[in-house]
């Protein structure tokens, strides 16, 4: 009896409620986020066109290529062409081997030389360090077109023409946006943990290898996906400095489909531009909530 009463009375203090539905917070979440999809999924329908056409493409015979209307779903299905445009004309185990090298290389290179010249920047006292800090941010300015010929003049001198050298002893030299890009994060890091550390006898290099390094893994993860995009899909520098085919990397593999009187394979083409195209998908996939901690934490501090 006494709990009937206790809940008759909860009953008859709880609040009407009196708010329009259309005026609650419920109601407006959920026409914002109806809006918000509306206006995506088109622009990201929109923005997936062209890899759905690929796909379509690697999955067609020759003859379903340039129909129409156009034919979005092959018919039937040609599977084999993955394996005939990887193995048919062109060494692409041989160029997969040489990419894996290179972009390994050159993400070690990177991390390695941008993480002490950051760490310097950001950590280290030193007279002029902002001068010269600037100094290094000012050759972003910098068109690489700029450069090209300089690089291949004192490459051509060293003699590193028709080798990998042009293409894996600069990661080791630095890279200026990821210089800028560790740093930032680097003096988000409170100086409280350097102090302790030293006051343990802790030396720099053991400061930044045990506490720095550790405390950084997003944006250690963003130079390695950037590092490795960019090292993967490189195609200028290759195609200047390799001369023998069996050097050569995917992107220039790609482009050697067009033969010499300009005929293209388009389905083996974009069956092989697909397996290639997958392990950027793979890295940025597994790599995209560090990836985006990482743009996002290095804006903090300046």
């Amino acid at each position: 009896m006494s709990q009937l009463l206790a809940t008759e009375q909860g009953q008859a203090r709880r609040p009407v409620v009196t708010t329009p539905w259309y005026q609650r917070k419920r109601t407006r979440r959920l026409v914002g986020a109806a809006l918000s999809y509306a206006l995506l999924l088109p622009g990201a329908f929109l923005f997936m066109l062209p890899l759905l056409w690929m796909l379509s493409t690697a999955l067609k015979p020759p003859n379903q290529i340039f129909v129409y209307p156009p034919q979005w779903i092959p018919n039937p299905p040609q599977w084999s062409n993955f394996w005939e445009g990887w193995t048919a004309y062109l060494p692409f185990n041989l160029f997969l081997r040489n990419s894996l090298i290179i972009t390994t290389n050159n993400i070690i290179g990177n991390l390695v030389s941008c993480c002490l010249a950051a760490y310097g920047f950001a950590r280290l006292r030193a007279r002029g360090k902002n001068v010269l800090f600037v100094l290094v941010l000012s050759t972003m300015l910098l068109p690489y077109e700029v450069t090209v010929i300089p690089q291949y003049v004192l490459f051509t001198k060293l003699g590193w023409n028709n080798t990998w050298l042009p293409l894996m002893v600069p990661p080791w030299f630095g890279w200026p946006f990821f210089i800028f890009l560790l740093r930032q994060f680097f003096m988000s890091i409170p100086h409280e943990l350097d102090e302790a550390a030293r006051l343990d006898g802790a030396s720099s290099w053991r400061i930044l290898w045990n506490i720095i390094l550790p405390l950084s893994k997003p944006a250690l993860a963003t130079v390695v996906i950037f590092a490795f995009i960019g090292n993967w899909n490189n195609f200028l520098f290759p195609l200047i400095y390799i001369r023998d085919t069996n050097k050569q990397v995917l992107a220039v593999g790609l482009n050697m489909f067009r033969g010499a009187y300009g005929q293209i394979d388009f389905h083996y083409m974009m069956a092989v531009s697909l397996i290639v195209l997958l392990p950027v998908l793979i890295v940025f996939f597994f790599g995209q909530r560090l990836f985006v901690q990482g743009i996002a934490l290095t804006g903090m501090k300046g």
